[in-house]
């Protein structure tokens, strides 16, 4: 009998993130570029051997459930673990139905990611007004009062932001986004001068967003941080509650089973 283990992808416009699901775990999980160029033989080549390094055999796998905001790269891996691993894949929010309320204007216009990282975020959640960040390609901001997703903000990203300053101006160091100290202090090289001015900003912008968005939601909010500079963003930053690392792929994961937190 096969054991209940799912493959899980974060397909984002940067990179896409594949994780591996019991019901009640999340296992290991790897990232790749995002490459709608490639082929269904390719990614599920890949996915493959990724298999193989996390220690799973291919007939272990029963499904998968996707979170993607790349419309070039479903079909792709629909197809590749169709073929590989004899399987289907449910995409969120059309096959896998997400049990929050979508108050957004156009609902059709959320990024999937962002309505999966809200109902993830509202199942672990005891506070009646949430804000999860999402420190990506983008830094989103989503807003979910009791059970309804009330929309967000979409800012600058921290890699985008790092890019255009190292790309735009060619005296600039490389840029390691890594702190001498977590107190602000005047920078004393041109590099730590941009990493302070990178990370205590976005910390800032957290802190000064999160307040004006609390006021509009009906009081104090509980914050989330995830995406790959949440931790590092979340050592100088007052406003963050929580990092939840794996926040977008455990909601896959309780949709998909439905388990609830």
């Amino acid at each position: 009998m096969k054991h209940e283990v799912i493959l899980l992808f974060d397909v984002g416009n940067t990179n896409t993130k594949i994780g591996f699901s019991t019901r009640s775990e999340i296992g290991p999980s790897f990232v790749l570029p995002t490459d709608p160029g490639g082929t269904a033989d390719s990614w599920g080549l890949r996915l493959l051997e990724i298999c193989k390094v996390a220690g799973y055999s291919p007939d272990e796998i029963i499904g998968g459930a996707v979170s993607s905001v790349v419309p070039p790269m479903n079909p792709i891996l629909k197809s590749a673990v169709k073929r590989f691993f004899s399987c289907e894949l449910s995409f969120a929010p059309d096959d896998i139905k997400l049990s929050i309320e979508n108050h957004y204007e156009r609902p059709w216009e959320v990024g999937a990611d962002r309505l999966v990282t809200a109902f993830s975020g509202r199942l672990i959640s005891d506070s009646e007004n949430l804000i999860v960040v999402d420190f990506g390609t983008a830094t989103t901001f989503d807003c979910v009062v009791g059970n309804a997703y009330m929309g967000g903000l979409i800012c600058p990203g921290v890699l985008s932001s790092t890019k255009a300053l190292s790309s735009g101006t060619a005296k600039l160091p490389h840029i390691t986004l890594e702190l001498e100290t977590t107190v602000i202090r005047p920078g004393k090289s041109t590099a730590d001068s941009l990493n302070q001015g990178l990370i205590f900003g976005f910390a800032a912008m957290v802190e000064g967003l999160s307040e004006r968005l609390s006021g509009t939601l009906g009081g104090e909010v509980e914050l989330i941080a995830t995406g790959g500079f949440a931790t590092k963003i979340a050592e100088v930053c007052r406003a963050i509650n929580r990092v939840e690392p794996t926040l977008l792929l455990d909601g896959l994961r309780m949709a998909w089973f439905g388990v609830k937190e």
